[in-house]
C-alpha cells in the first residue's frame, strides 16, 4: 500500500479548505494584483515547516517568490519574520489557512522536542517518537520531531519488529513469541530489527538469552527499575525506556544510562506556536 504523499496532503487540505472557490477574496481581489506579505512569529519557539510551506505554494501557485529569512530548525522569537511572499494576492490568500495551520502545530511539535532534547542534552540518551501521530499526518510530524533535534523511531508496522505486551500473551509468553518472529523472519527471508518490550526485571532477564533481539524496551519501570535493567544488561543490548515519559521526569529517566527513551508526549502535548501571515503595507 502507497503511503500518503506530501502533494497527496497537500491535495487535500486545500480541497477541504478551498472547496469551490475562495469567494469572499475573489469578490475583492482583482485576480491580477500582486502583493507582498510575511510570516510573522507571534511567540518563542522553534520554527518547522518552512520546506512544507514551500512546496504548498510551489503546488498551488509556483510564480509566488518565497525569501527565507528562518530556517527549518531555528529557534525564534515574537517579532521574527520567517519568512516573505510575493506573488499573486488570490493566490496567497486561498493558501494562507493550510499554511498557518501546518506550520503552526508542526513548529509546535519542534519547540516541545526541543524543551525535551534540552534537558538530556548531557547524557547518551537520544529522543525517539513514536507511531502516536495524526493519522495521514505522520511524516510531517516525525519530521516535526527531526527538526526540534529529536530521533525517528518506526513509521509503521512494516519498518522493524516491535514485540509488544499484547503479542506476548497472545503468543503464550516472551520466549515463543521471540521464536515465532524468528522463524517467520527467515521463512520470508527479512532482515528486520528485534525489539521486545519488557513489563519487569524478570522479562529483561529472559529477552537477554536471545542474540536476535537488539533491543530491550523498559515499558513503565519505575527509575530504580531502569537503573537496575542497565546494570544487569550490562551493554549487551540497546536500551529503550518508553512510558508517562514526559518534560518532567525525562532528565531523571535519561541520567540512567540508557540508550534510548521514546515518547508521545511531543506529538499529542504540544501547543501550537502562534504565527501570522500579514501584508507588507506599501507595496
Amino acid at each position: 500500500m502507497n503511503r500518503l504523499s506530501i502533494d497527496d496532503i497537500i491535495k487535500w487540505a486545500l480541497i477541504e479548505d478551498i472547496g469551490d472557490g475562495d469567494h469572499t477574496s475573489i469578490a475583492i481581489i482583482d485576480p491580477q494584483a500582486v502583493g507582498n506579505t510575511a510570516l510573522y512569529a507571534k511567540e518563542n519557539g522553534v520554527i518547522a515547516g518552512i520546506s512544507f510551506a514551500k512546496r504548498l505554494i510551489h503546488y498551488y501557485d509556483p510564480n509566488i517568490s518565497i525569501k527565507l529569512l528562518k530556517s527549518d530548525g531555528d529557534a525564534i522569537v515574537a517579532g521574527d519574520i520567517i519568512f516573505m511572499l510575493y506573488g499573486k494576492q488570490l493566490s496567497i490568500l486561498s493558501i494562507e489557512r493550510v499554511l498557518l495551520n501546518f506550520m503552526q502545530r508542526m513548529s509546535g511539535i519542534a519547540t516541545t522536542t526541543r524543551a525535551m532534547v534540552d534537558q538530556i542534552s548531557h547524557t547518551r540518551a537520544k529522543l525517539l517518537d513514536t507511531r502516536k501521530t495524526t493519522p495521514l499526518l505522520r511524516t510531517l510530524e516525525k519530521e516535526a520531531v527531526r527538526l526540534g533535534g529529536g530521533y525517528n523511531h518506526r513509521f509503521g508496522l512494516d519498518d522493524m519488529i516491535l514485540i509488544k505486551d499484547n503479542h506476548i500473551d497472545f503468543a503464550g509468553g516472551i520466549s515463543q513469541a521471540i521464536k515465532k518472529v524468528e522463524i517467520y523472519l527467515s521463512k520470508n527471508n527479512l532482515k528486520l530489527p528485534i525489539e521486545v518490550e519488557a513489563r519487569n526485571i524478570d522479562d529483561v532477564k529472559e529477552i537477554l538469552n536471545y542474540d536476535s533481539v537488539l533491543r530491550i524496551m523498559l515499558d513503565n519501570f519505575s527509575v530504580d527499575d531502569v537503573k537496575l535493567a542497565v546494570s544487569i544488561v550490562n551493554g549487551k543490548k540497546e536500551l529503550e525506556v518508553s512510558g508517562g515519559i514526559t518534560l518532567k521526569n525525562i532528565k531523571v529517566y535519561a541520567e540512567t544510562g540508557v540508550d534510548y527513551i521514546s515518547s508521545g508526549y511531543m506529538t499529542h502535548h504540544y501547543g501550537s506556536i502562534d504565527l501570522s501571515l500579514k501584508v507588507i503595507k506599501g507595496t
